[in-house]
């Protein structure tokens, strides 16, 4: 058996098509197209960074999906274990605002391959074998009851074989109700050992709530947030809470920070002010960069300022995923500058 060293994400690969720049839908005679997808872009970001990665997914057999997933293996992912089945491809439509305009996005992705994926697709204890870290998002489950059990079998799998379980909330009341959301991710979660969650997202799933006002970033709010993480460490087996903090003054200006809890108690990293090029990926910039930081033994103060930096540079990124290395989310954790390198 190989060592243990590889990111496994599952999770849907979509189309993302945008109107050209910062044009509307109603303006838009052409589209820009690119592959992405929340687990897709972990493993994207980290295998940039230079770590083993493989993503797992379902596709269509035709040639729109298989540029896709040429696209993913470009940047070093193994996608050995994609599936090849069903008829179409997930789609996403992106508006992106300006200034006080807010970003709009539709999405296309009933009865995709991915969604109508069974069980049996996915031999989780193959996969798995080499695995040191299993990542999804709240995303994949919401797609399909049986894309919710899929989800659940292959973190009970994980948990079995010793790999740790990476678990993005992403509550998206698009997808599923609140209480189905509720069931669903509150039994992923008994299997989870770092979980990503904003402030909205620990009260809507877990029924935690909040009394913060105002900017999340603003210290006065550190004990709500921290309170609302001890109390989910409590709830579940999780040795990693990871929360963001996040204000938007715009859609081209966000305050961005985020919140590490752990057995030693809070670790907040530094506060980013970011002029905004691409706004979507950031949370999965941030999921990739604290996994990152934490296979490389960072903890604490030092992981948490890992994750926010590589989120941050996200920020400035056109696309869906983060296309920094390892040596730049360093450079700019440990108070690098934005001055030309030559």
């Amino acid at each position: 058996m190989e060592s243990k060293n590889t990111v496994v994400t599952f999770g849907e690969m979509m189309l993302r098509l945008s109107p050209e720049g910062h044009k509307r839908f109603l303006q838009a005679d052409k589209f820009d197209a690119i592959y992405g997808g929340a687990e897709a872009n972990v493993a994207i970001a980290l295998s940039v960074m230079g770590f083993d990665t493989r993503y797992v997914t379902k596709v269509p057999g035709n040639e729109v999906a298989q540029t896709g997933l040429n696209f993913v293996r470009s940047f070093g992912v193994d996608t050995s274990y994609v599936v090849k089945g069903g008829k179409r491809l997930g789609l996403y439509y992106i508006d992106r605002g300006a200034a006080q305009r807010g970003s709009k996005v539709i999405y296309d992705r009933a009865n995709s391959s991915f969604a109508e994926a069974d069980p049996s697709d996915f031999n989780w204890k193959e996969i798995f074998k080499d695995a040191k870290v299993f990542h999804l998002t709240g995303i994949t489950p919401a797609l399909s009851k049986s894309m919710s059990k899929i989800c659940i079998e292959a973190c009970k799998t994980a948990k079995e074989m010793g790999v740790v379980v990476s678990f993005d909330v992403n509550y998206r009341a698009s997808l599923w109700s609140k209480e189905e959301a509720k069931q669903v991710l509150t039994e992923i979660s008994k299997y989870v050992d770092i979980c990503f969650a904003n402030e909205e997202e620990i009260q809507e799933v877990y029924g935690i709530q909040s009394a913060s006002r105002g900017s999340a970033t603003d210290p006065a709010n550190r004990p709500i947030y921290e309170h609302m993480a001890s109390e989910l460490m409590k709830a579940f087996p999780f040795t990693t809470v990871a929360v963001t903090l996040l204000d938007s003054p715009s859609s081209s200006e966000h305050i961005w920070g985020g919140l590490l809890y752990d057995k030693t108690g809070p670790h907040y990293s530094k506060t980013y002010h970011i002029q905004t090029v691409d706004r979507v990926g950031v949370g999965d910039a941030f999921s990739a960069g604290l996994i990152g930081g934490l296979l490389q033994g960072y903890t604490g103060d030092k992981a948490i300022e890992f994750g926010v930096a590589a989120a941050a540079l996200k920020f400035t990124i056109e696309g869906d995923y983060n296309l920094s290395t390892l040596q730049e989310v360093e450079a700019l954790a440990n108070g690098g500058s934005a001055e030309i390198k030559r």
